[in-house]
């Protein structure tokens, strides 16, 4: 069940049918981002490679209200937590990998979790509305946005500059408006930046390196763009 009282704290309520604990929307909202810059990984699995894994970088680290911290990545058309993916191929999260060590694990690293609830809680911002930004980090991974109007006959990739928090806890990748541009390089904050999803075309979010291929025409890459358009 997962109804709730107001006045009364939920945090021993459990859903009969995830088993899980229930936290409402307020509580599971993103108060904090720490960029990932040593490099890792989240290790995923699909149906149509059972007996494989693959892996992509890991974007940055989110401090929720409730206090869970996740690793987040840009997936499809959104920038999701790692735990919670899904594709139309039904890709589901494995853990984390560290390719340094080679080791797989299952929590956000101890030197993350001291980052974000340090600044957590020297950063505290009285906001006027859930569309104030509170807090906007550069994209360190090359993501970019893929842009089509017909049905990917053609496409347009955008670099993806910086990510957006607001106060609500909602997240932007933004990109960059060269009618707009004063000064280069364009730096996160910059005027020029707008949100992806502002763009009619925008379709999806890839790293750099699906982006290189989609560039160069790779039969791979544009057959997994198929598959999703068939979606």
């Amino acid at each position: 069940m997962t109804t709730s009282t107001s006045g009364h704290n939920t945090d021993n309520v459990v859903d009969l049918f995830t088993g899980e604990s229930f936290s409402s929307p307020l509580n599971r909202r993103i108060i904090r981002l720490a960029p990932e810059l040593d490099g890792l990984e989240m290790i995923y699995s699909n149906e149509s490679h059972p007996s494989k894994f693959f892996s992509i970088k890991v974007l940055c680290w989110a401090l929720r209200a409730d206090g869970e911290i996740v690793g987040l990545v840009p997936w499809l058309d959104d920038i999701m937590p790692c735990t919670e993916i899904q594709d139309p191929l039904n890709g589901h999260w494995e853990g984390y990998y560290d390719p340094g060590i080679d080791e797989v694990f299952f929590e956000a690293p101890i030197h993350k979790v001291m980052e974000l609830e340090t600044a957590a809680e020297y950063y505290e911002f009285d906001c006027d509305t859930g569309r104030d930004v509170v807090q906007e980090i550069p994209d360190t991974i090359g993501t970019h946005a893929v842009l089509s109007n017909d049905g990917f006959k053609n496409i347009i990739l955008k670099e993806v500059v910086s990510w957006r928090l607001h106060s609500d806890g909602a997240l932007e990748g933004m990109l960059i408006d060269d009618d707009k541009v004063v000064s280069t390089p364009v730096l996160p904050g910059d005027e020029s930046l707008y949100p992806a999803k502002a763009e009619e075309s925008f379709r999806y979010f890839f790293q750099h390196h699906i982006a290189n291929k989609i560039k160069a025409q790779d039969p791979e890459a544009l057959a997994a763009i198929s598959k999703l358009v068939e979606s």
